[in-house]
């Protein structure tokens, strides 16, 4: 272990390994669980983002886990741990709707915000109808053909990029680098407890993820069942907390101005401080706080001249996006990736001298990477390397040719870069950083700067802005590869239940958007997040694609300043090095400029409480060891708990409201 290497993140190596055999997951009843996720789980996730910004996500995936293991008790069957890892790996896609976003589209297009550049008339119609169609609230018509069939086309292409470049990316980065993946576990045991719990031989993992799972069902009846069930016949639902947060803006402006002042009152923010590296959430809770302190100084400085007292701390987050941390934010990501390509570049230099170690005289000879690369673990169900590429090829031709259908004018070299540059590159980075630290990484605004450079070279329009760019980041699915290996499932399960999602996703996704739209519209009071963040959603694309018109990008220019880039940049290299140099934790490091003008990181609180608990009382309680293994279970079980309250209320309210409407 290196200096600079976070000994936090080694304790993770070895929590898990992948098992000696492995097995088929997709049978029967997988089918019948997709179609239970499509027709239960995801109309009741949509709706949860819709009233508190989230999906069920997680919850989803153990309730259905949780309800199939019970039928099969009751059928004096068993499930295995492959078998429960496709229920859950289903029920991870099937809930996330490729097409909520029409429910965004056919709000922004009428929008004030996009009024107010003219962008209504300008947006394409293979995007979105005009505004005599939208106001029929129904997606049942002939002019959303095109967009939902582009949709479609879109959603399959990024599917089959899963074992595209995602399962590439997996060899190379577990089975050849043999990166530790510590986030991988926490699905992985949470599967393995309920597998112990299935076969009768219930161990410590059962028992501390049914400790979670009741407390997920105390709070998930608080947080979301009241106000569910509530909303039924109140024109206003009674909130028990505060969803999705707690606004103390106007009350802290007076010695805080222009510093949006929130708390989320999510217990899950707790448990995922408890689950996270301690250094991360200790970074990221005092970037939050230098936030505080830096925003009154901007303030006093004129560098935050559009806030005004009494805004709230969305519009109090937008003027100090637009002001300053827009610039910010990107100085510090372009620190982030020099900092991670400067990792990758140390660990391939470490690997080839401990290569040539291992080669000296006497010493026993070193399996050679490529072999590992191009022989798997025998019985996982791998397919050809060369699949994977061509896989990733053909998509991104695909992809490239129909943007440049649809956007004729639009540079032929950039999406070239996008497809055949950028994603292969960036996945690898951000696939490395999740192997070894479990943290996302990404450069952002990478796609909003090029476009502004197509603008420079004579494109102008709004059309790029909707269309399937090759522009992707699949660190996100080698981690999901490395969850099945753990539970000993089969690549070629993973095939086949893709083959059932895919129709029940695209047409439970359809009909589903149309029934949350007939409801009520959207936003409205029906949809309290909805109401609350769209607007401010819509004030940032509006803003975004304004760079692009004709004579645009005045107000993004404005935006972007290059001093405090510049400055930025370099106070995260240097503050890295100093930490790097103190032999403080790399994940604080990262934890802290990520953090950075956040702005709205209204779970920094409650993550940081979680974390001591963790590190202060559990840990002392436990051990070092024990609770790491028992912090993911526990995370776990109270997903599941929160998502039985979750689907439970939802479907009462779905049901509720289908047979009576109040007037909003």
């Amino acid at each position: 272990m290196t200096r600079l290497e976070d000994k936090e993140i080694a304790q993770y190596r070895g929590l898990l390994e992948a098992p000696s055999s492995f097995g088929d997951g997709f049978d029967f009843r997988s089918v019948v669980g997709c179609l239970f996720i499509g027709l239960v789980m995801m109309p009741g996730s949509m709706y949860l983002g819709l009233l508190a910004g989230g999906t069920l996500g997680p919850a989803a995936q153990w309730v259905t886990v949780i309800l199939f293991i019970e039928l099969a008790r009751r059928s004096f069957t068993t499930l295995k741990s492959p078998a429960i890892f496709i229920l859950y790996y289903m029920a991870g896609v099937v809930v996330i709707s490729p097409f909520a976003n029409l429910l965004f589209v056919q709000y922004f297009v009428s929008s004030p915000a996009a009024r107010a550049y003219g962008l209504p008339s300008l947006i394409p119609a293979w995007v979105a109808p005009g505004p005599k169609v939208l106001a029929e609230r129904t997606f049942f018509v002939g002019a959303w053909v095109v967009p939902m069939v582009l949709l479609t086309v879109t959603y399959l292409l990024s599917r089959l990029n899963v074992f595209g470049l995602g399962y590439v990316l997996f060899r190379q980065t577990s089975d050849v680098e043999r990166l530790p993946f510590p986030m991988a576990p926490i699905g992985a045991m949470g599967i393995t407890a309920l597998a112990e719990s299935s076969s009768g031989q219930a161990t410590w993992r059962w028992r501390v993820f049914s400790i979670g799972g009741m407390l997920g069902l105390i709070f998930g009846f608080l947080y979301l069942g009241v106000p569910a069930i509530t909303a039924t016949f109140l024109r206003h639902p009674i909130e028990p907390l505060p969803i999705p947060f707690a606004d103390f803006t106007t009350n802290t402006q007076g010695f805080l101005p222009a510093t949006p002042m929130g708390v989320s009152f999510d217990l899950g923010n707790v448990m995922l401080g408890m689950v996270l590296p301690f250094s991360a959430v200790i970074g990221s809770f005092l970037a939050t706080v230098l936030t505080w302190l830096a925003n009154p100084m901007l303030v006093h400085f004129h560098q935050i001249p559009n806030w005004k007292p009494g805004m709230g701390a969305l519009d109090t987050w937008f003027q100090g996006f637009i002001d300053v941390y827009l610039s910010v934010t990107i100085g510090f990501a372009l620190a982030i990736a020099i900092i991670s390509f400067y990792g990758i570049a140390a660990a391939l230099r470490r690997r080839k001298n401990r290569a040539e170690v291992l080669e000296a005289p006497g010493a026993a000879p070193a399996e050679p990477a490529w072999r590992r690369l191009l022989h798997p673990p025998r019985g996982r169900g791998d397919f050809s390397l060369w699949i994977g590429l061509g896989i990733f090829v053909g998509s991104t031709i695909i992809s490239t040719v129909l943007c440049k259908v649809l956007v004729p004018t639009f540079p032929l070299w950039l999406l070239l870069a996008y497809g055949f540059g950028y994603t292969p590159i960036m996945s690898y980075v951000a696939a490395r950083v999740e192997g070894m630290a479990g943290q996302w990484v990404d450069i952002p605004y990478v796609q909003q700067a090029t476009f502004v450079l197509a603008h420079k070279m004579g494109y102008t329009g709004a059309g790029i802005w909707y269309a399937p760019i090759p522009m992707a980041n699949y660190a996100g699915q080698v981690v999901q590869f490395r969850t099945q290996e753990l539970t000993g499932t089969k690549i070629s399960s993973l095939i086949k239940a893709e083959l059932v999602m895919f129709p029940v996703v695209v047409i439970g996704s359809i009909v589903f958007s149309q029934y949350l739209l007939r409801i009520a519209p959207i936003p409205s009071p029906a949809y309290p997040y909805a109401q609350q963040y769209w607007p401010l959603l819509a004030k940032l694309q509006a803003f975004w694609m304004s760079s692009t018109l004709a004579g645009g990008h005045s107000a993004l220019l404005h935006a972007f300043k290059w001093p405090y880039v510049v400055g930025s940049m370099g106070a995260g290299l240097l503050l890295y090095l100093a930490l790097a140099g103190w032999g403080a934790p790399v994940m604080l490091v990262y934890g802290l400029l990520r953090g950075l003008g956040a702005g709205l990181m209204f779970g920094a609180i409650p993550q940081l409480l979680g974390a001591f608990l963790g590190r202060y009382y559990m840990q002392k309680k436990f051990g070092v060891t024990q609770w790491r293994q028992y912090a993911p279970v526990l995370a776990a079980g109270f997903a599941c708990g929160v998502g039985l309250v979750a689907s439970l209320s939802l479907g009462f309210d779905l049901v509720a409201k289908a047979v009576f409407q109040l007037p909003y």
